[in-house]
């Protein structure tokens, strides 16, 4: 099998090739580097040295790029390439539709062109919005960030798009919060500047690039007033995408992928500071524009239909991030 992976060497797609790497004959990663490095593509290679993989340089939005990239004989295609930041696309809001709405339909353009009907999306929690906190499948769109709305749209652009076309096979997977690393310390995630995302921003903090965690808000509904999140750990995530590969047929489907545990944001602080043998330097501020109190899953239906189950704790979140940080510095 020739499997596409836009974002590929972005946080959950380099370990999404890990993953997949023993179902395909070539992966062909699509990245930009504009939140990651070509050096992850020589960490996937070291760690997958009987692997063939091609990285395509190039943006999602060009669709002459995208073109050459599909005279390659794509059989599936798994979509990660997109802007992220919750903060950021409040600031940034046309950016953020340009980079992840159209270049979504760009990609499902050239997909048809190429007559390749198998795709698997990296959706977000983010779509459910703030409508009671702990959420299946079937819970409607209610998007209250920017991102997550990039997100709702682009979904239902593809539920229209498999509507008219019954060869059409794809999944939507909705994540909830990825943390951690690949356990072989070689990759991971680490940003550049102040990260938008909780664990890189304790990883900036232990190793003294910044002085100061930020905790944004401490009046949520929660035992210790910080908000809650269902934290997955980044090769269970992986994971999950070969399960739905290995699932895909014609039609749409959406699978959860989450834990089903909620976890505040000071208790993986504390969990952090378990893992490393010392407390880490934070200080309360105000909430974030578009951030929800409690954001959790509701994963039986990905457990039941796909097999899938997340099975790695906070604890190895916290160390295999610490493990990949750890690496980093030496």
């Amino acid at each position: 099998m020739e499997i596409l992976v836009t974002g590929g060497l972005g946080y959950i797609g380099s370990h999404t090739v890990i993953e997949l790497a023993p179902l395909a004959n070539t992966i062909h990663i699509i990245d930009n580097l504009s939140n990651s490095t070509e050096q992850v593509f020589y960490k996937l290679k070291e760690l997958l040295p009987q692997s063939n993989l091609v990285f395509h340089y190039g943006d999602m939005r060009d669709n002459i790029f995208l073109d050459t990239v599909f005279k390659n004989k794509i059989d599936a295609v798994v979509h990660f390439a997109a802007l992220k930041a919750v903060g950021q696309s409040m600031e940034k809001p046309l950016d953020y539709y340009q980079v992840n709405v159209g270049g979504s339909v760009n990609l499902l353009l050239a997909m048809k062109k190429a007559g390749v009907k198998k795709f698997i999306f990296s959706s977000s929690a983010c779509v459910y919005g703030d409508q009671g906190g702990i959420y299946k499948e079937t819970d409607p769109r209610a998007a209250v960030n920017n991102y997550g709305k990039t997100k709702a749209t682009t979904e239902q652009i593809i539920e229209d798009y498999a509507k008219s076309d019954p060869t059409f096979e794809g999944i939507i997977l909705r994540y909830f919060n990825p943390v951690g690393a690949h356990p072989s310390g070689l990759i991971g995630e680490d940003p550049n500047g102040i990260p938008d995302n909780l664990v890189p921003f304790i990883q900036k903090v232990v190793t003294g690039k910044l002085e100061v965690l930020n905790v944004f808000g401490n009046d949520y509904i929660s035992n210790d007033g910080t908000a809650i999140r269902d934290y997955i750990h980044v090769v269970d995530l992986a994971k999950g995408h070969v399960s739905a590969l290995n699932y895909l047929k014609p039609g749409l489907d959406i699978f959860n992928l989450g834990t089903g545990r909620g976890t505040t944001v000071l208790e993986v602080v504390s969990a952090y500071e378990s893992v490393i043998g010392r407390k880490i330097n934070y200080r309360i501020v105000g909430r974030r524009d578009g951030d929800v109190n409690t954001l959790q899953s509701i994963p039986t239906k990905a457990n039941t239909v796909l097999g899938w189950y997340a099975e790695k704790s906070i604890e190895d979140m916290c160390r295999d991030s610490w493990n990949f940080i750890s690496n980093r510095k030496a």
